[in-house]
């Protein structure tokens, strides 16, 4: 799905009642070991939702179970959990949209308390922030991951989330339908993260307990090539939604790389009027030129940016709020 992909806004569900239509999300790969007591969780705890499970390209018989569980099944062929989250915003229909993971590690008796804040509070996302998030299958690397991430998130995009990395989440219909997803991976969190602080939504996190996964039911993330895809997804939006910042880091680099290169030069040229080392100067003098032209770069595409976040925006605000958001 293309970033500058716009949805043409369409009227939310009709309902019957006042209370708002609730969809219950369950990205799944291979989850046979846990979706089935995922979806009686969530049946318990919101009754009124429906509860749909997308299955991506599961060979452990995961749509199966799900489907016998009373669950509505969708597929998506497409292997990654942002094409899954993709194709959710696109297929289902609600006014107030649940996503969490179909290992169990998300406590699902805390549904209606994320919901209940949404609309009480008039917010457009709730994210149910992971505690004992450093005890995820006792993998140090993921604990150490998450904060960096987080850390390196709140100096780059703001200070609007605590973790970037939650599934647990609850969405409005005017942020999943105008949600410009161009993530394939795990990374798809983070890029909701980027898109609420670059548009301005309100948004809440919740504590919300976090289970140790079933051993039955490996964790699906690698450490090294998940934290590296992440970290380009980072660099990435940084580069889209803060290009001037972004180049002019670069252009900067490049000036005080040059200024030391040439500082012994100089040094030299006033003490004899000689320029030894000619390569080293014509290098210095290209690298002043690479960070000047990095920098004009910059301050261009930053007016194309905010063209950009301003077209966002409208993409946003074209969709109607809920009857719970009045």
């Amino acid at each position: 799905m293309s970033s500058e992909a716009v949805r043409a806004p369409g009227p939310s569900p009709q309902q019957d009642t006042a209370q708002p239509r609730i969809a219950v999300t369950l990205p799944c790969y291979n989850e046979a070991a846990t979706i089935a007591a995922v979806i009686a969780d969530f049946r318990k705890a919101l009754p009124e939702a429906e509860i749909y499970v997308f299955d991506n390209n599961s060979t452990d018989g995961t749509a199966a179970i799900a489907r016998q569980a009373g669950a509505i099944v969708r597929t998506e062929t497409r292997q990654g959990k942002g094409y899954v989250v993709q194709r959710i915003f696109a297929d289902v229909e609600a006014d107030i949209y649940v996503m969490a993971d179909g290992d169990g590690t998300y406590d699902a008796a805390l549904a209606p308390t994320l919901v209940e804040l949404m609309k009480r509070n008039h917010v457009e996302m709730v994210v149910g922030t992971r505690a004992n998030v450093t005890r995820d299958a006792g993998r140090g690397g993921h604990a150490f991951g998450n904060r960096i991430f987080n850390i390196l998130f709140n100096a780059m995009f703001g200070r609007q989330f605590t973790d970037i990395f939650s599934g647990y989440r609850v969405f409005s219909r005017r942020f999943a339908k105008s949600f410009p997803a161009v993530s394939g991976g795990f990374e798809i969190e983070t890029e909701m993260s980027v898109h609420a602080c670059q548009i301005g939504v309100p948004t809440m996190e919740r504590p919300t307990p976090y289970g140790v996964r079933p051993e039955e039911s490996p964790s699906k993330l690698k450490t090294f090539r998940d934290g590296f895809r992440i970290l380009g997804l980072f660099f990435m939006l940084a580069k889209e939604t803060r290009p001037a910042a972004f180049f002019g880091a670069i252009g900067l680099v490049l000036t005080v790389l040059a200024l030391t290169l040439a500082a012994p030069l100089l040094v030299t040229y006033f003490e004899t009027g000689l320029v030894p080392r000619l390569p080293t100067a014509v290098l210095s003098m290209g690298l002043v030129m690479i960070g000047t032209v990095s920098a004009v770069c910059g301050l261009i595409l930053d007016s194309l940016a905010r063209s950009r976040l301003e077209a966002k925006r409208s993409v946003f605000l074209s969709y109607p709020p809920g009857d719970w958001q009045a």
